[in-house]
């Protein structure tokens, strides 16, 4: 017997239908860069912007290096496309190595480039023999991400968003706890949260699920990390407290050397994980993009984001 589309939940269209077929359009995205270190990669970022842009996102962003180390390429990065670009452009700004006129110096000259969004984290040092230090605040610093929401609150109106762990951030006493932080944050001005990468659908829901009844009511934006090298993000994993489920590994196995092939199984793996986020309700996702545009762009066609 053939259902009708009236009455039919998301979650059955979702099984029933073709997975990617007659999206109603209703999907937001973002993509987050990382500033250039050579000409190359500068010139790779800007095609990448340029693919991505007529997919008219909510706004891009642009990291900020361990220990505040790219601080000035980031703002180069984000003042060039609030400069030549119609895209909202966010700043990450961090804690680190940096005390409390740093971050006033800084953020007013975000504010004066013409950036209104920021995402304000606690950040990481630099890591030493390829390992994270603990964080240690400067002196004259500020402890963490929900302090430094309040600070800049208070210096300009900016949009802030922060991140969040659906897996429990490695350093915190307990998933409550975790949670408690977040809250913190979102009292202190933040208006959007958005997830460390994660590679089940269950893992945002449950997630979700206790950031409400929490009390947590800013937006929970799932982060997307599309898989273009199996080893880079088992490393990634490891630092941030990620599960990779046993299927990834079977599925990437045999492709170290078939980089064409590999890019075809991420695309599809994301784009599935995606597809039923958004059919338990989630309309906004943000992609890692490692700064390369091809994968978030055919994930974002399936999903039936596409050019006006």
């Amino acid at each position: 017997m053939m259902l009708g589309q009236t009455g039919q939940t998301e979650g059955q269209r979702a099984l029933n239908a073709p997975l990617f077929a007659d999206l109603p359009g209703d999907i937001q995205v973002s993509f987050e860069f990382f500033p250039p270190k050579t000409e190359k990669m500068a010139e790779t970022l800007w095609q990448s912007v340029a693919t991505l842009a007529p997919l008219n996102p909510r706004f891009v962003s642009v990291t900020y290096g361990a220990g505040g180390s790219t601080r000035e390429r980031t703002h180069a990065t984000v003042a060039r496309i609030v400069r030549e670009t119609a895209i909202p452009a966010a700043a990450h700004l961090t804690c680190v190595d940096a005390s409390k006129a740093d971050i006033a110096e800084v953020a007013g000259a975000y504010w004066e480039a013409g950036v209104r969004h920021i995402v304000a984290l606690r950040g990481d040092p630099p890591a030493r023999d390829g390992v994270f230090l603990p964080f240690t605040a400067h002196p004259d610093g500020y402890n963490d991400a929900a302090e430094l929401c309040a600070a800049l609150s208070a210096l300009h109106p900016f949009e802030l968003s922060v991140g969040a762990y659906p897996e429990t951030h490695p350093e915190a006493k307990s998933a409550e706890a975790d949670l408690a932080h977040l809250k913190r944050k979102v009292d202190n001005g933040a208006s959007r949260a958005i997830t460390q990468f994660f590679f089940e659908p269950d893992t945002f829901f449950r997630f979700r699920d206790r950031a409400a009844a929490a009390g947590i009511e800013a937006e929970l934006v799932p982060g997307i990390l599309p898989v273009s090298s199996f080893a880079n993000v088992q490393r990634m994993a490891a630092q941030c407290g990620t599960r990779i489920p046993d299927w990834m590994g079977r599925l990437f196995e045999g492709l170290d050397d078939k980089p064409d092939a590999r890019q075809l199984i991420a695309a599809t793996i994301a784009a599935e994980m995606v597809r039923r986020l958004y059919a338990g309700g989630v309309r906004h996702f943000h992609f890692y993009t490692l700064n390369r545009a091809e994968l978030a762009y055919a994930i974002c066609h399936l999903l039936g984001v596409r050019p006006a």
